[in-house]
């Protein structure tokens, strides 16, 4: 017989007010997971965390069009993710904040030992 992976009977063990409020702390952030949900962007991100660089390089890297390329980067700016300096005509990108790599870091660590499992 199957076991259940959810509690039979419903009991609550805890005054769960606290943990409601605890909850209501991290509300919003699945939007940023969102973003970083894509690979492409995933991948910008680490490779700006590299380098500065412009949109036509991230476009060779990468092996899609710029339009592509400025799509990905206008949510990443929205989120302020990365920013950008012009030059003249070019238009170069690097990373706002390093806070973004300690979560690409932490989730690439997780993501190795998934592997070797």
């Amino acid at each position: 017989m199957k076991k259940k992976d959810y509690c039979q009977v419903h009991q609550v063990h805890i005054n769960t007010e606290e943990f409601k409020k605890r909850a209501n702390e991290i509300s919003g952030l699945s939007e940023l997971f969102k973003v970083l949900a894509d690979e492409t962007r995933t991948k910008i991100i680490y490779l700006l965390s590299l380098k500065e660089l412009c949109t036509c390089d991230l476009s060779e890297i990468l092996g899609i069009t710029l339009p592509s390329v400025s799509h990905h980067l206008r949510l990443l700016k929205a989120f302020r993710i990365v920013k950008y300096r012009r030059e003249g005509k070019t238009v170069f990108y690097s990373l706002a904040d390093k806070h973004i790599m300690d979560l690409i870091n932490v989730a690439k660590e997780h993501f190795e030992e998934f592997l070797e499992e």
